[in-house]
């Protein structure tokens, strides 16, 4: 009697495009919001990672970091595109936020994975409320130049790096509530100026997460390709839907995603206590 071929490699077969899916489905989503929010897409990408791609919080934070890259770069050549970028103010906080990602990175690797997920639900919520106390403008006034702006923006640029190398997003989560806030830009500048400043910062923290071995390259660039294509789309829905209502929309989504890991935390607590 013939013996009956193995189950076990077309199960495996199987099993291989439903990780690509699901890659891309986070890229995807990651990328429209990068365009219609002027972030990083690392925000929604990293909670994405963690409950789809079943990947622990700080190779998932690194992971997002990779695909953020060229996320950042159509996006913010589309918005550049339509005059939408201050070149200058992206410039002065590329240059405090690659010192920034450097101090985050290293971070990664040394601080607890509770600390990190719980500082990371932290600030999805401390950003949500920003987003709901300050009331974005379509068309406000540009950046009022002097000493002062130039040290803030920079000593912005170090908060966004080192969130960016810490938490796997862009920055623009903490750039674009504090460019419209602080520096008196309107929301589609204020946006596009957030994704040019975090390409260099994006780039510097994922070359010291490579070198520390944190990054899931593969999964990085599938995400990334499908985030890339994505964002150019959500940058178009970002000239059409009003800003209050984009501020809404995106506060709410935060708070979802803050509540979504909180309860992962709390099981993952007990399950340790266990």
């Amino acid at each position: 009697m013939t013996t009956p071929p193995p189950e076990s490699p077309p199960a495996a077969e199987a099993a291989a495009p439903a990780s690509w899916i699901r890659l891309a489905v986070v890229g995807l989503v990651g990328g429209l919001l990068s365009g219609l929010f002027g972030v990083g897409g690392g925000i929604v990408m990293v909670p994405l990672l963690i409950m789809l791609a079943r990947m622990d919080q700080k190779r998932a934070s690194a992971t997002s970091l990779v695909a953020i890259v060229p996320t950042a770069i159509a996006g913010s050549i589309t918005y550049f595109a339509n005059g939408e970028v201050d070149v200058l103010a992206a410039a002065i906080v590329a240059t405090g936020g690659i010192v920034g990602a450097w101090i985050g990175a290293r971070l990664l690797r040394r601080i607890s994975m509770e600390w990190l997920r719980w500082g990371f639900i932290a600030l999805l919520v401390l950003v949500a409320i920003r987003l709901i106390v300050v009331a974005p403008e379509r068309g406000a006034g540009s950046v009022d130049w002097n000493v002062g702006t130039a040290l803030g923006l920079v000593a912005l640029g170090l908060v966004m790096g080192v969130a960016s190398g810490l938490f796997g997003i862009g920055g623009g989560l903490i750039m674009v509530p504090s460019f419209i806030a602080i520096f008196g830009m309107g929301d589609l500048i204020a946006k596009g100026t957030s994704l040019a400043a975090m390409i260099p910062t994006a780039v510097s923290g994922t070359i010291t997460n490579v070198r520390g071995g944190m990054v899931d390259v593969r999964a990085g660039l599938i995400v990334g390709i499908a985030a890339t294509v994505a964002s150019f789309g959500g940058v178009w829905l970002a000239f059409f839907l009003p800003a209050d209502v984009a501020a809404w929309l995106f506060a709410g989504l935060l708070v979802l995603a803050a509540v979504q890991l909180a309860v992962r935390a709390v099981r993952a607590r007990r399950a340790g206590s266990a």
